[in-house]
């Protein structure tokens, strides 16, 4: 290569956590996100910036009821109109089941990469750990990284593994990297999908002699200001959904394979920004057409609009449904996952449609027989500080009754009450939770299944959206308001 060819241009677009987003929604009379717009803005750039690269972090699946219905061929099928150069997995990749998920792989028209999950005997990888793209000259490296904290759903299938945590992640990606010596890799790009906390932890355990310059992250669906930079590495991530995308602009220094400068910015999708793809708005409308027959059905009205604005805090949609659940399933408290409620708001009009949308996730109801000093123990560990400052572990929506006051500063549970009565350490008390929750419970609430009163759970309902739908159904203008049952100070 000349001297004078040493710095060249690189433009990053990057999305994560999709979740299936494809309509524009109205936010003070303009539309905002949508898959149409974001596919327009990428096709802008990749028209206007020579040496673009488009890359999505994880979770193209699950979400909507277009990506539910087809069991994301849908979704493949849109990602490949959208053609990003390179993904990688997320944990909701394989919610349809290891062998749907390799199924879905074949249809995808665009490179997916996986360093680290794999089928354990024999020793074989799944995807293809990396991706070499070569553009304007230089060779651009995507190492594709998720670990065993988040993939809680295939770490119940025995048949698989992956990496237990970012130290041997960080492992995997030195090998990798260390593998490919002999091509001369101008830039090196981790795509993860571990939450932003856990990507600042696996930057500082890298070595820098291994050329990683950027991380793309998802999982955490966190919103910056700016890159953090950690090790000499910058970590970014763009929220969650098609309300936005992230766009990196760097002079790359190929003499030292580094950045030489870059710019950042977090770009809104919106009609200011992003012209409509008009063919991709024909494809989700077709499909928009196969489905709204089947689900608009009107289920019942709420008083008016409810909303989940957060999964770590109390929400109104999350105490109707875990109210729904425990009154029509006879236990004394509902502990609702708040990442299984996926949409922000619905109402007033509810229709079967709305309940698939906020509630895509069917799942099985276990109801397990605690000790009062078992339960306190439970929230001890879901109110430590990954969820209540860093917010990125499992959080929980509670049934009425329940009256918990939470002390940041001291980490003391000051309060804890059901039904106006102080839970003693002796009570007995039945929970409900969802069947993953349940097959994650060491983890999630660092007590084991068998130390339990009863020792095991027992399902007493097989299916959440049935549950659900019986309930809204019979449902006489149904309401909810936020009023403290867990207030964390």
């Amino acid at each position: 290569m000349m001297p004078n060819e040493r710095y060249r241009n690189l433009t990053i677009l990057h999305s994560n956590d999709l979740h299936g987003n494809f309509f524009s929604e109205n936010l003070d009379q303009k539309l905002l996100g949508g898959i149409s717009m974001l596919s327009g803005y990428v096709s802008k750039v990749r028209a206007e910036v020579p040496n673009t690269l488009y890359c999505v972090a994880g979770d193209m699946l699950q979400g909507s009821l277009i990506d539910s219905e087809y069991k994301g061929i849908s979704t493949i099928e849109i990602m490949n109109m959208l053609n990003p150069d390179v993904a990688s997995l997320g944990n909701h990749e394989t919610d349809y089941g290891l062998a749907h998920l390799l199924f879905l792989e074949r249809c995808a028209n665009f490179p997916i990469v996986n360093a680290n999950l794999f089928i354990k005997n024999p020793y074989t990888r799944m995807f293809d750990s990396h991706k070499i793209i070569e553009i304007d000259g230089m060779n651009v490296l995507f190492i594709g990284i998720i670990t065993k904290e988040v993939m809680n759903n295939i770490r119940l299938d025995k048949v698989l593994g992956t990496l237990v945590d970012v130290e041997e992640a960080a492992n995997e990606v030195g090998q990798i990297c260390n593998a490919y010596r002999g091509i001369d890799i101008d830039f090196t790009i981790l795509m993860t999908h571990i939450g932003f906390e856990d990507d600042k932890r696996l930057a500082a355990l890298l070595n820098p002699e291994w050329g990683v310059d950027l991380i793309i992250g998802g999982h955490s669906h966190t919103i910056l200001d700016k890159p953090a930079e950690v090790n000499g590495i910058l970590i970014a991530q763009a929220g969650v959904g098609t309300v936005q995308i992230g766009r990196f602009d760097i002079v790359v220094d190929t003499d030292t394979n580094s950045v030489h400068t870059y710019k950042w910015q977090l770009v809104p999708i919106n009609s200011e920004n992003c012209p409509r793809d008009v063919q991709m708005e024909e494809l989700i409308t077709k499909y928009k057409k196969n489905i709204d027959q089947k689900y608009e059905r009107v289920l019942c009205r709420f008083v008016t609009q409810l909303t989940h604005p957060s999964r770590y805090r109390e929400t109104e949609l999350g105490n109707l449904i875990s109210d729904a659940l425990k009154g029509t399933l006879g236990i004394d408290i509902m502990m609702l996952g708040s990442g299984s409620i996926r949409r922000v708001k619905a109402g007033p009009i509810f229709t079967y449609g709305n309940l698939l949308e906020v509630m895509p996730y069917d799942d099985h109801i276990v109801a397990v027989k605690a000790s009062g000093a078992q339960f306190r123990r439970m929230m001890q560990h879901v109110l430590r500080d990954d969820n209540v400052v860093r917010e990125e572990g499992e959080f929980y929506q509670f049934s009425k009754g329940v009256h918990i006051v939470y002390n940041k500063k001291t980490k003391v549970i000051e309060k804890m009450e059901l039904n106006d009565r102080p839970i003693k350490d002796d009570d007995v008390i039945t929970i409900g939770l969802q069947d993953y929750h349940y097959k994650n419970f060491k983890e999630f609430f660092n007590v084991s299944p068998k130390e339990l009163v009863d020792g095991k759970g027992t399902v007493v309902t097989a299916s959440i959206q049935a549950v659900l739908e019986e309930f809204f159904d019979n449902a006489e203008l149904p309401d909810s308001e936020v009023e403290g049952r867990l207030v964390i100070r």
